[in-house]
């Protein structure tokens, strides 16, 4: 199990009230370290343009590179960017790029992307929700273009739906993506009408829903079309906001429900996959539970 992190990720800074603040990142850092020291531990690289280039076009890939200035930019009324925003979003692409290298060649069968800022709701055109670069769909392009698979699922636990995820793979049948979400919230996007090509698999939650629906809605309706895909590749957006005490939503998750899918997953990336799984951090806003969260599940991981 290798974790995939940099120093530069702390840095984003979107301003002193903002949900998405470096803490966040700091407690999951202090977290892993201290309950899996045996964790190996890697520097995310910076991503090339060309790599972004595979998902996004040249206006949002301006955007977000000319963050030369002083004090805060707004991108849309979520998403802010300051000086130190270009090199967090490099590299926390780059560390996606980085993890499925690592999977692919054998390194290790997993790897986990402790990174901010996040992205699934990154659109190929548009930085939004929080999101500048979208990291998940960054490293899928790279698994298809680089490593020439042709089966690669993304699976999407966040509580909000990874509406630019869906769209830059919406017509693209080698990608499928999985995502439980809260109806009602923003983006307002993610209904089970939204098939894509067939390669789009949405779950509504309602609000209040905790972990005996969660599991039951993974378990009946979106595992047995993941398994049947035969996933070469697992890629994981794990936002851990859909917990009890997570501020932004009101779904009713607890830390063992993320570790029960989490080994859900290993069980059917083991059948296909050969075990390959790279996740990547998205939400998760209550600090203590996206601590927890996150270590049960890398710790499932491992």
């Amino acid at each position: 199990m290798i974790v995939f992190t940099h120093p530069a990720c702390l840095e984003h800074d979107p301003g002193p009230d903002h949900p998405e603040r470096r803490a966040r990142l700091e407690t999951v850092l202090q977290g892993l370290r201290q309950a899996l020291p045996e964790l190996q531990w890697r520097e995310a690289p910076l991503a090339k343009l060309g790599d972004l280039r595979r998902v996004h076009n040249s206006e949002l890939i301006d955007s977000v590179m000319a963050a030369d200035f002083d004090g805060y930019r707004m991108l849309d009324p979520d998403t802010v960017i300051s000086a130190g925003s270009r090199s967090a979003a490099l590299h926390a692409a780059g560390a996606g790029l980085a993890a499925v290298d690592a999977v692919i060649n054998g390194d290790t069968d997993t790897a986990f992307c402790a990174v901010r800022p996040p992205g699934h709701h990154a659109t190929a055109d548009a930085a939004m929700g929080f999101c500048l670069f979208n990291n998940i769909a960054i490293a899928a392009a790279h698994a298809l273009d680089k490593h020439g698979l042709e089966r690669v699922a993304i699976i999407d636990f966040d509580v909000h739906h990874g509406n630019g995820s869906q769209a830059i793979f919406y017509d693209e049948p080698r990608v499928a993506y999985f995502s439980s979400h809260q109806s009602g919230l923003y983006p307002n996007s993610g209904s089970v009408y939204e098939r894509g090509v067939g390669n789009i698999h949405n779950a509504l939650l309602p609000p209040g829903t905790g972990g005996f629906r969660f599991q039951n809605t993974w378990e009946d309706t979106l595992l047995p079309v993941l398994d049947d895909f035969r996933p070469q590749l697992l890629l994981v957006s794990a936002g851990f906001d859909a917990h009890m005490r997570d501020p932004q939503a009101d779904l009713m998750l607890e830390t063992s429900d993320y570790s029960w899918l989490t080994r859900r997953l290993r069980q059917i990336a083991d059948r296909h996959a050969r075990g390959r799984i790279v996740s990547m951090l998205e939400g998760g806003y209550d600090l203590d539970a996206l601590r927890e969260s996150s270590v049960a599940h890398v710790e499932a991981l491992c």
